[in-house]
């Protein structure tokens, strides 16, 4: 059996998990990182994706989050996200939602930057919602 460490993920309203994992998939905004007991100290921002948790034994779950940053030790992992949800409770009302908002974000930009940044956003939304709604 492979080492364990403590993954916790909490979100401004509640604290939705904190238990022994086995690895967590981490949705980076540099790309996924799959953290395992022992790993290297270091801290990343989050994009909007998908957590998925390995459990002692092989057993998966998943999360889905809109952005965050995660805090990562040899003997453990602290994800704070600013919105998390069991990727079973997102329906696809609240996901077009979300990608109306940044797209009309995207279309009111003032400056490039901006415009940059809420347009990188929309299409991470747009990738979420292919990936967990099926067609």
């Amino acid at each position: 059996m492979a080492e364990t460490f403590t993954f916790e993920l909490v979100s401004p309203e509640r604290l939705l998990v904190s238990e022994e994992v086995e690895q967590v998939v981490i949705p980076g905004t540099d790309g996924e990182m799959t953290v395992l007991a022992d790993h290297a100290p270091t801290m990343t921002s989050i994009r909007p994706g998908i957590i998925t948790i390995v459990k002692p034994g092989g057993d998966q779950d998943r999360y889905v989050v809109f952005g965050g940053f995660a805090d990562v030790l040899p003997n453990g992992c602290r994800l704070l996200a600013e919105t998390a949800t069991h990727v079973s409770e997102v329906n696809r009302e609240d996901i077009a939602r979300r990608i109306e908002q940044a797209r009309s974000e995207a279309e009111s930009a003032r400056d490039e930057e901006t415009r940059s940044r809420a347009e990188e956003f929309l299409g991470q939304l747009t990738t979420l919602e292919g990936a967990i709604i099926p067609a």
